[in-house]
């Protein structure tokens, strides 16, 4: 290839000759080179590769972050508690009045307690020989009134179950937000901590994978209303609890039907005379004597009345403290079950990684500052330092490496 090239002067200012073109020759193979040498240098990377070595965390800075996090989830549940514990205040309240306005009034009545009186009667007769099954059957039939009268209502206006779900997914929120800074606090980087919650379980309900979850999966889940596990949980958690409300216990309500099943009795022998009387009279007369024996009856009845309402009371007050202390407190059917489920199960998962023997390397001994003695390495002269031996616990580990550090400070 030829291409014309022009010459110039020299240095003196005078040209050598006259302009003239001169050949310069080319040849396609040094373009090719030159053409490569480029294109390689536009494809070069800006920046030089990242070399930086990985942060090594160390261990006890492990132990404290599991620390932080069962710091975490205990505040987390407490404040799912006082959560939980003002619509719970509500339904207290609410479950009294209805108890007050409704049910003591409708067992208290005239008729309802002939028609217990008529009730018990029956259960007596039904029984077989030698068994009494009438408190029990009337326990279970004033129970079926109280849940009809009195939790069915107030479960209306407050639902233990959602109450129950929300206080989890506020213990969930509050403890995700709580481990946020953890990592920060401690220059933890965020892979290495994401990796440490992997490992602590907050939910395990059965080998299933889809029934378990970890800390991490419910910290990130988005909503957690979506994740599998924690909808297993809930579903769990309601099928134990019997569906919305609770209802009294039988040891409860026993003392009530017992005592009401004696007092009918009683009734029943009283009306009794008077009906034989009634039927030996016999017409108008023995109607007269039957409805004088009812008029009398019920105004005896309502005489006795607020006895009966005082006692009444008196009866239901431990009910209701009883009904009030298992959805507070019963870990399974409570309104914080969900909550204790995945707090119980973190503080588990916790408490392995805390136990576990720790081994420490050696750590790097340093150049002693001027006018300071040497630091010697206590595991060869014998004088303090890490054991090495593989016996020791990590509690004892973990006080031998915070003596060291207060040694090495104190330097």
């Amino acid at each position: 290839m030829r291409y014309s090239v022009p010459t110039y002067a020299t240095a003196g200012g005078r040209p050598l000759s006259d302009t003239f073109c001169e050949t310069a020759i080319f040849s396609p193979r040094s373009l090719m080179v030159a053409l490569l040498v480029a294109l390689a240098g536009c494809a070069a990377p800006g920046h030089p590769p990242d070399l930086t070595p990985p942060v090594r965390v160390s261990e006890r800075t492990w132990l404290l972050v599991d620390s932080d996090i069962g710091a975490a989830s205990t505040a987390a549940k407490e404040s799912a508690r006082n959560y939980a514990r003002g619509p719970m205040e509500k339904w207290r309240n609410l479950v009294h009045e209805r108890t007050e306005a409704d049910f003591i009034p409708w067992f208290t009545g005239y008729w309802t307690q002939q028609w217990l009186a008529i009730k018990v009667a029956w259960f007596k007769l039904s029984a077989e020989k030698g068994t009494d099954p009438a408190v029990k059957r009337l326990a279970a039939y004033l129970q079926e009134q109280y849940h009809d009268r009195v939790l069915a209502p107030v479960a209306k206006e407050i639902d233990p179950d959602l109450v129950r779900e929300q206080a989890t997914k506020l213990y969930v929120q509050f403890l995700g937000k709580q481990l946020q800074g953890i990592p920060q606090r401690y220059g933890v980087p965020s892979d290495q901590f994401d990796q440490r919650i992997r490992g602590v379980p907050a939910i395990a309900l059965s080998p299933h994978p889809a029934q378990s979850a970890s800390l991490y999966q419910i910290a990130h889940a988005d909503p957690i209303t979506k994740l599998p596990a924690y909808v297993a949980l809930i579903a769990q958690i309601r099928k134990d609890a019997g569906g919305a409300g609770v209802e009294p216990s039988d040891t409860r309500i026993s003392p009530v039907a017992e005592r009401a099943s004696k007092e009918m009795e009683a009734k029943l022998a009283t009306s009794g005379g008077a009906s034989a009387a009634a039927a030996v009279v016999g017409g108008v007369p023995g109607m007269i004597i039957s409805m004088g024996a009812v008029g009398f009856g019920a105004i005896e009845h309502e005489n006795e009345r607020p006895k009966m309402e005082a006692q009444l009371r008196e009866n239901l007050t431990p009910v209701l403290d009883d009904m009030w202390r298992n959805m507070m407190e019963d870990p399974v059917t409570g309104v914080m079950a969900g909550v204790h489920h995945i707090s119980e199960q973190i503080k588990g998962g916790l408490a392995k990684t805390l136990t576990q023997p720790v081994k420490f390397g050696p750590l790097p001994l340093g150049n002693p500052l001027p006018g300071e003695q040497p630091f010697k390495d206590d595991k060869q002269s014998g004088d303090g330092g890490l054991s090495d031996n593989a016996d020791v616990s990590g509690e004892e580990r973990r006080t031998e490496l915070d003596e060291l550090a207060e040694h090495i400070l104190n330097r």
